[in-house]
C-alpha cells in the first residue's frame, strides 16, 4: 500500500517497518495488538494490523473484554456480547485476520483493572494466567499496547497489563506456561485520548508532540479501516464522535497513526548519581 513511518524525535522517516520495530525480521514476526474492547484496535491501531502484514509479519488482536456494556438500546442488552462477536468477526476479515488470530479473554466491560495479577483473592486466575500464556504459545514477537494516560478506565488497565506482563514473557520463570521468548519492542497507540507528556518531558520535546512514532498510511488504507467499523452496527452511536473525529487524521497524501516507542523495563543508570556525589563530597 505504501505506508510511510516517521521518527518524531528525529524527525526522520522509512518506508520500512524497522523504524517501528527494530529489527524487523521478515516473516518472522508475530505482533500482537492488546484491544481492550473489539474496535479499539481498529480505531488505535487499524494502519499498523495492515502494515503488519504488509511487511511479512502476522498480527494477532487480543480483546480483553466481552462487550456487554456496549449496548445503546435497552433491547439490545441480552443479546449484545453475541452481537458484538459477530461483528468483531466481520470487522477483522476485513484485515484478512481469522479467528486463530483473534484472542478473546471475555472480561465484562469497565472490570479489567480487579482482574490485574496471578491469583484474585476469589480464588480465580486473573489476567497474568492468560497474557502470560498466550504470549509465549503465539510465540510474539512485538506487542503494541493501548494509551495508558487518562483513556477509558479498561484502556489503561490493558495498558499496565501489557507493560508489565509483556517483559515477563522472556524471563525464566512459569516455564511450564511455555517457552520463554523475549519481546522486542513495545508500543503505545492512542484510541481517542493524548499520550502522557512524560516521553516528550524526559526528551526535552514540545509535549504538543507527545508521540514519538507515526505511520502515515494511504487512502486505501483508511478505507479498510471504515469498511471494518461499519460492521459494528451496535456501536455506531458510541462511535459516532471518533470516527468524525478521524478527518483530523489527513495529513498531506496520507492518513497518520501515532504511537509511542517505550521501554518497558528501563534500568537505573547510576553514573550520573555517582558523579553527583563525587562532586558533593569533593566540595565538603
Amino acid at each position: 500500500m505504501g505506508f510511510r513511518y516517521y521518527d518524531l524525535r528525529r524527525a526522520t522517516q522509512s518506508d520500512n517497518i524497522d523504524l517501528l520495530f527494530p529489527g524487523w525480521e521478515k516473516g518472522k514476526e508475530r505482533v500482537a495488538i492488546f484491544s481492550p474492547h473489539d474496535d479499539d484496535a481498529i480505531l488505535g491501531a487499524g494502519y499498523l494490523i495492515q502494515a503488519v502484514a504488509e511487511s511479512g509479519g502476522e498480527p494477532f488482536v487480543f480483546i480483553f473484554c466481552n462487550g456487554n456494556g456496549g449496548y445503546s438500546v435497552p433491547e439490545d442488552k441480552d443479546v449484545i456480547v453475541e452481537k458484538r462477536r459477530a461483528e468483531t468477526r466481520a470487522a477483522y476479515t476485513e484485515f484478512g485476520l481469522g479467528n486463530g488470530n483473534i484472542i478473546r479473554f471475555e472480561y465484562p466491560d469497565y472490570s479489567v483493572l480487579p482482574n490485574i495479577g496471578w491469583m484474585m483473592p476469589w480464588g480465580a486466575d486473573g489476567s497474568f494466567t492468560k497474557t502470560l500464556k498466550n504470549l509465549r504459545n503465539l510465540g510474539i514477537t512485538r506487542l503494541v499496547i493501548p494509551n495508558r494516560y487518562r483513556e477509558h478506565i479498561d484502556h489503561e488497565s490493558v495498558g499496565r497489563i501489557g507493560a508489565f506482563d509483556g517483559p515477563q514473557v522472556g524471563d525464566e520463570i512459569m516455564v511450564d506456561w511455555g517457552r520463554p521468548v523475549r519481546i522486542k519492542s513495545f508500543l503505545e497507540y492512542a484510541v481517542w485520548g493524548d499520550f502522557s507528556p512524560e516521553d516528550a518531558l524526559v526528551s526535552g520535546s514540545s509535549v504538543s508532540i507527545r508521540a514519538n512514532r507515526a505511520i502515515k498510511a494511504p487512502q486505501a488504507a483508511e478505507e479498510k479501516v471504515a469498511a471494518a467499523l461499519s460492521e459494528f452496527r451496535s456501536q455506531q452511536r458510541i462511535i459516532k464522535g471518533l470516527l468524525e473525529a478521524r478527518k483530523e487524521r489527513q495529513c498531506g497524501d496520507g492518513f497518520i497513526e501515532l504511537y509511542i516507542d517505550f521501554d518497558p523495563r528501563p534500568a537505573l543508570c547510576y553514573e550520573p548519581y555517582r558523579n553527583l556525589i563525587s562532586s558533593i563530597d569533593a566540595g565538603r
